[in-house]
């Protein structure tokens, strides 16, 4: 069996039993990446020789019986707007072209504690705001299905660097479905946590109240185990939650029989492609078919979640990237010695079109004469939709859902049109709003061949009942 072909706890294991050394599955990767990454383009920064040293020492570390972990020795690929100690951190922006940071994120700390060797920093829609990858200064990022078409986003270096077999497992982030969507469009598991689950510390903030850390995988087990290392109570993040039961890998149970499944029918109706419907309802009997109860049931305030998410993140982004000014950390404008011009031309410059976008329609909505018209509004509709999944829980175990209308769209398609765009979040973006968990599952693939990806969402805090539904479905074949 080609080491590729493992999944990141299959791996970790064959290290563990001598079988495979880490710099061979560290060589193996490079291997692939020096094949795939001039088309796909999955990351902004490799760092193969410091990846090969740290294999060296993790090796001693397993050989020694001081790592024991079901990740040790597993090479990993890290989003480009996690702070990472030493490597360069972009956020995929001209602005932040030259930030290294002093300091690593929690959740890449309490990865590395567990043994897993960073490879490099992977593409991504620039400070996370877009659903293609496109966004990105640095060029953007192919679906390895097919390269006419996009990974998704934000998280779609992530997503398509597993999907590629350019490493065995990654980190993204989900401001309003940046893993779930790519995971979908990529063919691979990705998993939003419960706001709170893991540390934001390091994450470089697009919506905070939104943005959640969470793992891209070849399969439902290496999610649950990937979560199960980075969920943890941080004091530096003031939003981190103290909580107990998060051994997510005791809900790797091959067991559906009597759990309450719903089918919101205002996902199903216009505008979602015949093939993805096909597909997920078919995904939905199959779970019927091993003893769950499926039925449907309205969703209200499905059709207000999209002004709501982009009116609170868009206030949210315009008060983080603030800090973006020029003077402490990244670009500069070169010649402009008087403060408020340099501040102009170095944000002119340094932020990509949707990014400015977003900061100025952020910037409109909290201006004294519209904040109660339209941010303070999606606040009580925030509050209305999280009140709606509420009442869906109090009857089910978990929601049952496609993760986008369509597959992957074909490069340039959606960013020619930025509304499009957004509207391609109508499923996940609610989630967020929400602060719940959510996870995407492959279901099967379009005519095309373009993966379709089935999502899960359940009730705060209730990841383990995903996880036991993903898996049982996944283990039941499609």
């Amino acid at each position: 069996m080609n080491i590729l072909d493992y999944t990141a706890t299959e791996l970790s294991e064959k290290i563990k039993q001598g079988e495979i050394k880490v710099t061979e599955a560290v060589e193996a990767v490079f291997e692939r990446i020096g094949i795939k990454e001039e088309e796909l383009h999955c990351y902004i920064t490799l760092e193969k020789d410091k990846a090969l040293a740290r294999a060296e020492q993790v090796q001693r570390k397993i050989d020694s019986g001081e790592l024991t972990g079901p990740l040790a020795g597993v090479p990993f690929a890290i989003k480009d707007n996690l702070c990472t100690e030493g490597t360069l951190t972009t956020c995929a922006s001209k602005i932040l072209e030259n930030f290294v940071p002093t300091y690593s994120a929690e959740a890449v700390r309490l990865l590395e504690q567990a043994g897993v060797v960073i490879l490099g920093k992977t593409n991504m829609d620039e400070f996370a705001m877009g659903s293609t990858t496109e966004t990105s200064y640095y060029g953007v990022t192919k679906n390895p299905h097919n390269t006419a078409h996009v990974p998704g986003g934000s998280s779609g270096g992530s997503a398509a660097a597993v999907a590629a077999g350019e490493c065995f497992a990654a980190l993204g982030s989900d401001t309003g479905g940046s893993i779930r969507q790519p995971a979908s469009y990529c063919g691979v598991v990705g998993m939003k946590p419960t706001y709170g689950t893991v540390s934001r510390y390091g994450l470089i903030a697009y919506g905070s109240s939104l943005d959640q850390i969470g793992p891209l995988t070849k399969d439902v087990r290496d999610c649950a185990t990937i979560l199960e290392t980075i969920a943890s109570h941080d004091s530096k993040d003031s939003t981190s939650m103290e909580r107990e039961g998060t051994d997510f890998t005791s809900a790797l149970v091959e067991d559906v029989k009597g759990m309450r499944i719903g089918i919101p029918r205002d996902y199903f109706g216009e505008g979602i492609d015949g093939e993805v419907k096909d597909k997920v309802l078919n995904a939905a009997k199959r779970l019927e078919a091993m003893g769950a109860v499926v039925e449907e049931f309205d969703l209200s305030l499905v059709e207000y979640a999209i002004p709501t998410y982009y009116t609170i993140a868009a206030a949210e982004a315009s008060s983080n990237l603030e800090r973006f000014d020029g003077i402490k950390y990244g670009y500069r404008v070169p010649g402009v010695e008087d403060l408020h011009p340099m501040y102009k031309r170095t944000r002119s410059e340094g932020f990509g079109p949707e990014v400015k976008r977003r900061i100025m329609l952020g910037s409109f909505v909290l201006s004294s004469g519209y904040y109660d018209a339209y941010y303070l509004k999606a606040l009580k509709v925030k509050a209305l939709i999280k009140k709606a999944f509420d009442e869906a829980f109090a009857r089910y175990d978990c929601i049952l859902g496609p993760v986008a209308p369509t597959t992957a769209p074909e490069l340039g398609k959606s960013l020619a049109d930025p509304i499009k765009m957004y509207l391609g979040d109508i499923y996940t973006i609610a989630v967020n709003l929400a602060g719940l968990p959510g996870i995407s599952i492959p279901c099967g693939t379009d005519s095309k061949g373009l993966p379709i990806g089935l999502q899960l969402i359940g009730d705060c805090f209730q990841e383990k009942k995903l996880i036991q539904a993903a898996y049982t479905y996944e283990q039941g074949g499609m």
